[in-house]
Parts: C-alpha cells; sequence; structure tokens
C-alpha cells in the first residue's frame, strides 16, 4: 500500500496489549502479578519451567529456519508430544471456554495434570492419539440480525495438542511472513494492524488504499474431508 516499496516492512504496535490478542506470552505476563487464592506455589513452579524448556526448544527451531529458508524439518513430532510442551499449551488456554463433547473444562482437566500430560504424551508418541468428534454450537452473528456463525468447540486433550502442533509449526513459517502482516499471527491483532495502518497513511506519501473482504468465504467451504 505504501508509495516506497518495502518502506512499511517495519513493526508498528502499541506498548499495551489488547484485550481481546491472545498470543502465549502477553495473556502469562498479565496472569503472573501474583499467586491466585489458593493456587499452590509447586503449580506455579512446575508452570514457568514448561514454559523455559519450550521456549528453548523453539527458539533453537526459530533459529535454525532463519538461518536457512530451505531447510527441511523432518523431525519434530518429539516437540509436541514433549510433556513440558503440552503442559505449556494446557496453560496457554482460555481457563472457562466451553468444553467439548466429554463435558471436560480446563480446571477439571487440571486436577490430574501431570499424569493426564504423561498419558496424553505417550498416546501421542505411539500413535495412538485420536482426534474427537468437534461439537457443533451456533451463535448469532453480530450487525446481522437472524443470522448465526457456525463453530466448533473441541475437546480439551484436542485443544492441548492443536496449540502445541501450532507452536511447533509457528516458530518455522513465521520466519517467511513480511513484518508488516497482521492476520491470525502469534502476538498481532486488529488492532495493531489499525495502529499501523494508521501511522502509515498519517507519515507517509500513499497513492491508495484497497479494503477488501471475502463474504461469507467460510461459509461455501466443503469441510466433509476435513
Amino acid at each position: 500500500m505504501m508509495h516506497e516499496h518495502g518502506k512499511s516492512d517495519r513493526p508498528i504496535v502499541p506498548a499495551k496489549a489488547s484485550n481481546e490478542a491472545e498470543p502465549v506470552k502477553a495473556k502469562e505476563t498479565l496472569e503472573e502479578r501474583g499467586l491466585a487464592k489458593g493456587k499452590a506455589p509447586e503449580r506455579n513452579v512446575s508452570r514457568t519451567q514448561s514454559r523455559m524448556s519450550m521456549s528453548s526448544a523453539l527458539e533453537r527451531i526459530r533459529q535454525a529456519a532463519r538461518r536457512d529458508k530451505g531447510q527441511r524439518f523432518t523431525a519434530l513430532l518429539h516437540h509436541v508430544y514433549s510433556v513440558d510442551n503440552l503442559k505449556a499449551a494446557y496453560f496457554g488456554l482460555k481457563r472457562e471456554a466451553a468444553a467439548g463433547i466429554d463435558g471436560v473444562m480446563w480446571r477439571q482437566y487440571g486436577e490430574e495434570l501431570e499424569s493426564g500430560l504423561k498419558d496424553l504424551s505417550d498416546r501421542i508418541q505411539r500413535g495412538a492419539y485420536r482426534a474427537q468428534p468437534v461439537r457443533r454450537a451456533y451463535i448469532p452473528k453480530a450487525g446481522e440480525p437472524g443470522k448465526v456463525r457456525a463453530l466448533g468447540v473441541l475437546v480439551l486433550e484436542d485443544k492441548i495438542v492443536q496449540r502445541a502442533t501450532a507452536e511447533v509449526l509457528s516458530s518455522i513459517y513465521e520466519q517467511d511472513f513480511v513484518r508488516f502482516s497482521y492476520g491470525f499471527r502469534p502476538g498481532r491483532n486488529p488492532h495493531q494492524a489499525l495502529d499501523a495502518l494508521s501511522v502509515g497513511l498519517m507519515r507517509r506519501k500513499v497513492n491508495w488504499v484497497l479494503d477488501a473482504d471475502i463474504r461469507g468465504f467460510f461459509d461455501t467451504l466443503d469441510t466433509n474431508g476435513w
């Protein structure tokens, strides 16, 4: 969009995290101001250790992807089923999110977290892990009376596995994104994109601005084969 090619490849983000942002680091920074009532210090120590272990492993992947854009990663599954990585993924989930078909909530799963994650890790490693059916729910579409949006609600273990997998894969493909891309990226959100756009329009010479949206795109996808 900018008149000078490449000049917009510069991160412009607000210092304060948005309420809707969900990156693991941002959420955990806000959440770790003190221990919650009735929460044992051991849980927090374990949580911190798992995050540090995961961050170290993911940083090695990021560095490898950064050094060689053409490198092929063929052995990543052990990062996904690592108990530390699964634990970090668990703590990155929304605490009060709706339950899937098994009815298990975040706090309920955490009552036997260590044994549950070890069993989950073992099943992934052995190839015995299978994703559960998704519970379908419908919510009203904002600004469109009478229309609803379909949501798929996963069981908690599937959320954990998906988040752990996404963390590993993001470490690789994040290195290929241009820095002014904001859509569906860790640590980025629409508010930051609007801030960057505002700064660009006010401080740079702009020839044109394109606003495009594919109406009802996800409503037309055939997900039967997914």
